[in-house]
């Protein structure tokens, strides 16, 4: 067994073949090695129960009594279980009873060997009992004891069971993302038609999570009678009456543009009803930018957050449009803090094809990209999506890309394609969404009855940080006045 704890070598299992009662001598002894990884810890952690912050919370464990995050101490005595279980005696022991003491943390990166060493056998039950002893990478003890098994009679010699591959579903960089908003003050946002528990709490969420400061904006005895229902305190609200939804989504736009909110939320109307108001000419909240949507994706399986666009607003984009897609994404990936995007232009194949419009498109915008009519960014396509996410696809196909496996931003061909692209990751891959308007005079929150609250969060965190990336910046010197 490797220090990962592998058994066997080239990924194959080694056969395990255990020691009978009338073969264990005294003083015989087996060994196991693992390191203990992050991975490990919040493995056992989520087995155990044992959530103590001195296991997880690098900055809590800087204060304790060892200073850094150290592994449970049964994380050693479950190797000494390995050992028994695996090696000596092996398949078929029956645990009885174990001792041990702990004499030394054992920290993050630390190689253990766990080693039992027969001490007795007592033949009227088949009893072995071993002496215990961990030891780290320095040849330190960090754990003795006693065990004491039930050996099997049986020779045993089979194939090891092959274990299920394990992956961590993290939610931490959407925490991330909450965090670069704590020095921001809540944005004035005008929240359209809340007139569903849904919507309500997700705008009184994320006031309380100092990301918004709600403007709400509906009938207000109906607003207030679900707030009493849902046992919501919205008192220190600014409320907006107005009749319906359609006068709901009219004035949460007049407001914005009056300068009075910073952000436009969707609330239990449809999105049809308030991108109108955001598109009228006259009244709207319309730029010399193509308004798009952008879902921010953390996958659990991808090292980075992916900005998918556009999947819920152009439903056949145009070459120009897909130019002030690209560009609104590009802007907002850098607000996130990308200091240089790279944007993968999706299709279904990675080569041009005159019977497939959307590959000689992307060899469009890539040339527009090289003359500055795209700026900020790095583009490539087109890209099947396995070639944009994954290098060794690409390599396999002889690609040669700089944004392969790289991918800030997949640019979809269509509606249709990013909306599901979207959603099978968040339904299949356990992603955390968020999702933000931009292209217009203020960032719009589409939230959905389906989003939970992390997702709602999440959204409001990219609208924050936008809307304070448009503020005026003011000098150093007037600032330090």
């Amino acid at each position: 067994m490797n220090p990962n704890g592998e058994l066997g070598g080239e990924g194959h299992a080694a056969p395990i073949e255990n020691v009978t009662f009338d073969e264990i001598a005294i003083g015989q002894s087996a060994s196991l090695s693992r390191q203990l990884t992050v991975m490990d810890v919040e493995l056992f952690a989520t087995v155990s129960g044992n959530i103590d912050p001195v296991h997880l919370d690098a900055k809590f464990a800087a204060d304790s009594r060892f200073q850094k995050v150290i592994g449970h101490g049964m994380w050693s005595g479950a190797l000494l279980s390995g050992v028994l279980g695996t090696r000596l005696p092996g398949a078929g022991t029956v645990y009885v009873g174990q001792d041990l003491r702990f004499t030394r943390p054992v920290g993050l990166g630390d190689v253990v060997t766990a080693t039992v060493t027969v001490r007795e056998k007592h033949a009227d039950k088949n009893i072995v009992v071993f002496d215990c002893r961990c030891t780290n990478q320095l040849g330190e003890t960090v754990v003795t004891g006693t065990a004491e098994v039930v050996a099997p009679t049986r020779k045993v010699c089979r194939a090891a069971h092959t274990l299920p591959q394990i992956q961590m579903i993290r939610h931490d960089k959407h925490d991330a993302l909450l965090h670069k908003c704590d020095s921001l003050p809540p944005v004035p946002t005008a929240v359209a038609h809340p007139c569903d528990e849904s919507s309500l709490r997700g705008a009184v969420e994320a006031a309380e999570a100092g990301l918004i400061d709600p403007i709400l904006i509906g009938p207000a005895a109906k607003i207030r009678s679900l707030a009493v229902t849902h046992g919501l305190d919205i008192a220190r609200f600014r409320l907006v009456d107005v009749e319906h939804s359609h006068a709901a989504a009219a004035t949460a736009v007049a407001l914005a543009r009056a300068g009075e909110a910073e952000a436009v939320m969707k609330g239990s109307l449809h999105t049809d009803e308030l991108m109108a108001e955001v598109v009228r000419k006259e009244t709207g909240l319309r730029t010399s930018r193509r308004i798009s949507h952008v879902f921010v994706m953390n996958v659990p399986t991808y090292p980075r957050a992916l900005l998918i666009t556009d999947a819920a607003i152009n439903i056949y984009p145009t070459l120009e449009d897909k130019v002030h897609i690209v560009q609104n994404a590009i802007d907002l990936a850098k607000v996130l803090g990308v200091e240089t995007p790279k944007v993968a232009i999706l299709s279904a194949v990675e080569t041009l094809n005159p019977k497939i419009a959307t590959t000689l498109e992307a060899a469009a915008l890539c040339k527009m990209a090289d003359r500055g009519q795209i700026t900020g960014g790095i583009l490539d396509g087109p890209l099947a999506f396995d070639n944009a996410i994954s290098a060794e696809a690409a390599r396999i196909k002889g690609i040669a890309s700089p944004v392969s496996g790289q991918a800030d931003i997949l640019l979809v061909p269509d509606l249709e394609a990013g909306n599901m692209l979207a959603k099978q990751l968040s339904f299949l891959a356990n992603a955390d969404a968020a999702g933000i308007v931009l292209g217009a005079r203020v960032p719009i929150i589409l939230t959905s009855r389906a989003d939970n609250v992390r997702t709602r969060l999440a959204s409001c965190a990219v609208a924050a940080l936008v809307a304070a990336s448009r503020r005026p910046r003011i000098p150093t010197a007037l600032a330090a006045e």
